[in-house]
């Protein structure tokens, strides 16, 4: 973990998910442990969420040398509250006035409270407030955003996924007018399929943002993410055309794998066939995906997708392999690969027997000059069938006076 920059890091972020990354960067790993308590602590005592601070301290106040400082708990609760007061009292002004645009202003400044206090709940409800005062589609979008933000944090993704079919019937994203939304809209839309495991429908939705989303959307997911995320999910699920013409060749998301070399180094060495390089760079960035708050508990999957991929890829170029060179190339046993292909095989991935004892996988080739020539037969066969009845309608078509008469008696049985 020496090459993992926390303060570059968790830099790039900001609002609740900062402290929750620091949480969980403290939690999963001893070498940064210190660090990011340290940090977690110095960042709860610049906001306003006492109550979380309160159970920080009391969960890892001695590992952070830290004590319950009670006088700015007071102190930040005293002016909380008559915040809270100052927005109530001004939100029924507008209320009394029925201005709507003041209304619903009112609604969403105490949504943001209620969000720095960590009154999750609270915000919720803020923010849904808005539905009746959104007069232009840019409300309703920035009700969705509000409702999407707080959803996250919450984990409610079921809700996530209401809200972005919400916005995405809206004019300004459906039409892809305002791009900064729209690329928000997707990727909110990609963390909830992400959570669903759903990720081929991730790497899509990712493929499709916009780099000018720039820092505007930190509060939930940066623009390092979404190339992480994509490139990995991509990997994971794309075939060899959809990789070059979907990633490789998409200028939208060049400018995302320019924020995330590694990630860029990664699929060129797989498209290119490089799979030690590939597998190797993988495995260097396996410690910092640990650490990620929404991908660590997909990694494992998402490697063995991408593995499984690599060594279909390499086999389907011979009719045989030498297991023993192959073991090399992937960076393991020759017995472990011998379990890992004879799984592929059950699974119907890899066309192919092994030789257990030479340690050579045969491919499983098709006699393409007999499938040839039974595809030739059978086309003549039936063309045969198909002249022959042809040729029968025309001569009945000559016939003018060709009638079938019914049987009589066959009629009467069949009545009775």
């Amino acid at each position: 973990m020496s090459t993992f920059d926390l303060d570059q890091y968790i830099a790039s972020y900001s609002g609740l998910t900062k402290v929750k990354r620091l949480v969980f960067i403290s939690e999963n790993s001893k070498d940064l442990r210190g660090k990011a308590l340290s940090k977690l602590f110095e960042l709860l005592k610049s906001g306003k969420n006492t109550a979380l601070y309160k159970e920080l301290v009391e969960k890892y106040g001695k590992d952070a040398g830290q004590t319950l400082d009670s006088e700015w708990i007071t102190q930040v609760d005293r002016s909380a509250t008559k915040q809270q007061e100052k927005l109530e009292v001004e939100l029924n002004a507008h209320k009394t006035n029925l201005i709507k645009e003041s209304i619903r202003t009112g609604h969403n400044e105490l949504g943001d409270f209620h969000l720095e206090r960590g009154n999750l709940q609270e915000s919720l409800k803020s923010y849904l407030r808005t539905r009746d005062y959104c007069t232009s589609s840019k409300h309703v979008n920035e009700m969705c955003l509000n409702v999407i933000r707080v959803s996250v944090e919450m984990g409610n993704y079921a809700l996530v996924n209401q809200y972005v079919t919400k916005a995405e019937n809206t004019p300004d994203v459906s039409e892809g007018t305002d791009i900064i939304t729209t690329s928000k809209i997707l990727a909110s839309s990609a963390l909830a399929n992400l959570e669903g495991k759903k990720y081929k429908i991730v790497a899509r939705k990712l493929l499709d943002c916009e780099i000018v989303l720039e820092n505007s959307f930190n509060d939930v997911i940066t623009c390092s993410d979404i190339a992480l995320y994509a490139g990995l999910t991509a990997l994971a699920t794309f075939d060899r055309r959809e990789l070059k013409e979907k990633v490789l060749s998409n200028n939208k998301f060049r400018a995302f794998l320019e924020l995330e070399p590694d990630v860029s180094n990664i699929i060129n060495c797989f498209y290119e066939s490089k799979y030690t390089a590939c597998l190797e760079s993988l495995d260097r960035l396996l410690p910092r995906l640990l650490l990620d708050i929404y991908l660590k508990e997909h990694v494992t999957t998402l490697y063995e997708k991408i593995r499984s991929k690599a060594l279909v890829q390499y086999v389907s170029t011979f009719t045989s392999v030498d297991m023993n060179k192959m073991a090399v190339v992937f960076n393991t046993t020759v017995e472990n690969l011998e379990k890992e292909i004879a799984a592929l095989i059950m699974e119907k991935q890899i066309k192919a027997r092994i030789d257990s004892h030479k340690k050579i996988l045969y491919a499983r080739v098709t006699d393409i000059r007999n499938a040839t020539y039974q595809k030739a037969l059978e086309m003549g066969d039936s063309f045969i069938r198909e002249s022959e009845a042809c040729i029968l309608r025309m001569n009945i078509n000559k016939q003018k006076d060709f009638a079938v008469k019914p049987n009589r008696k066959l009629a009467k049985q069949m009545m009775f």
